[in-house]
């Protein structure tokens, strides 16, 4: 099994571009700790469940693998996908690439990338980790297919500190969504099954990365937040002046792009309906939403028009007023059920990122490393991709007829990403 994007594997272990062996002995050991109970995955703990007679031992075998060994997290993340997807496809293709993001709260400031940002499990500012991941889901199975750590600014700039912790010459600082586009993007020159790409307003918010997503003909499903202006239906707007306004107006004033929170309230009740999208442990779950086709209004900096999109919004019925706002590249043919099933499909990265930290200590790494982190995070998902194909092969296919690969144009190719390092 090799371990370094394409190195020979041997009977005795695999063999890093270095030359250095890193005996799969050692991997299974780390792997059986991450798997067993216990409250801790970090190193120690794991190695006194392994061997408690020879824990000392066993604790530099398994420290030398994760933080030292020179072998490639990206060939187990290929592997680990890859035996997922064998046992998806008996429960339906892939219907979405969710891109999100988790944290890890710390309280020193040594770690690799730690610094005061918004950390989304507590849900405030705080000093912690982010790593920027992309999972491939249909309603059944889930997978983490990608997998990297967010270096903030102060840090990137930052030369000592960097050589410290091992952060490698070519990682420089890259907002979350060039992260995601290029992970996005390094999934389809592998041939991973297409999908359309699906995320929260935090990718969703920034122009550039809707944009290369449409350069690339790479459809989604992005929140946006209530402020972003459109044109509302039917309208086309005139193509950007060249020069200087003419001093006297002869035409009748163009009219203005309008906030999605604004477009949305002026709608009757009628144009709401009610969709259910999955049944959960509680019920049912569903709500009202409404699906227009609407223009995006471009970027001052960018002025050609934008393609017509879908607006998708959700209005919960105890809620005073509209909650969410989607915009969406899929087909014009498409149903609202459908769009609303895809923008919903985020429940699966959730239930990932709380069994991945509760169950395989995902969060439990006490390195400092850029390495360390990025191996032990790619053994943690390895560990659960174990779960998630065991459970897919074990669990009956179900008829999910609506999970079904997005119409994409005819002889797709994707290009390199505008602006992505």
């Amino acid at each position: 099994m090799p371990v370094n994007g394409g190195s020979a594997s041997t009977s005795t272990g695999w063999r890093a571009p270095s030359g250095t062996r890193i005996g799969a002995s050692r991997c299974a050991r780390y792997l059986t700790g991450l798997c067993l109970p216990g409250d801790r995955k970090s190193i120690e703990p794991m190695a006194a469940r392994i061997d408690p007679r020879h824990v000392r031992a066993r604790h530099q075998s398994m420290h030398h693998l994760v933080a030292n060994a020179p072998w490639g997290e990206a060939a187990v993340l290929r592997l680990a996908r890859d035996l997922v997807l064998a046992e998806m496809d008996r429960h339906g293709p892939v219907a979405a690439w969710l891109v999100d993001d988790t944290a890890f709260p710390k309280k020193g400031h040594h770690s690799v990338g730690v610094a005061h940002q918004y950390c989304g499990t507590l849900g405030k500012q705080a000093n912690c980790q982010v790593a920027v991941t992309v999972t491939l889901v249909n309603e059944a199975v889930s997978v983490p297919a990608a997998y990297q750590l967010y270096v903030p600014e102060s840090w990137a700039r930052d030369r000592t500190r960097r050589r410290t912790v091992g952060v490698p010459d070519p990682v420089a600082f890259r907002p979350k969504w060039q992260i995601a586009l290029t992970q996005i993007l390094t999934l389809h020159r592998e041939d991973v099954p297409l999908a359309p790409v699906v995320a929260d307003a935090a990718y969703g918010v920034t122009l550039d990365f809707r944009a290369a997503l449409t350069a690339q003909q790479i459809p989604y499903v992005l929140g946006v937040p209530d402020d972003t202006l459109v044109w509302p239906p039917g309208y086309t707007p005139p193509p950007p002046r060249r020069g200087r306004p003419p001093k006297q107006r002869r035409h009748p004033r163009r009219q203005p792009p309008v906030r999605l929170a604004t477009l949305v309230g002026r709608l009757p009740p009628s144009a709401w309906s009610t969709v259910t999208w999955r049944e959960g442990t509680r019920g049912s779950m569903r709500s009202r939403f409404v699906a227009l086709r609407v223009r995006p209004a471009p970027a001052r900096a960018r002025p050609a028009l934008r393609p017509i999109e879908w607006l998708l919004s959700e209005w919960p019925p105890d809620e005073p007023a509209p909650t969410k706002y989607y915009l969406s590249t899929l087909p014009a043919s498409m149903s609202l059920a459908d769009l609303v099933r895809l923008a919903h499909l985020r429940w699966r990265i959730e239930r990932d990122y709380q069994e991945l930290k509760d169950e395989f200590g995902l969060d439990h790494f006490e390195g400092r490393g850029w390495r360390g982190f990025h191996h032990h995070g790619s053994l943690c998902i390895a560990a659960y991709a174990f779960l998630a194909a065991e459970r897919a092969r074990l669990s009956p296919p179900e008829p999910l007829s609506f999970l079904r690969p997005a119409r994409l144009p005819k002889g797709f190719t994707p290009r390199g990403a505008p602006g992505a390092a």
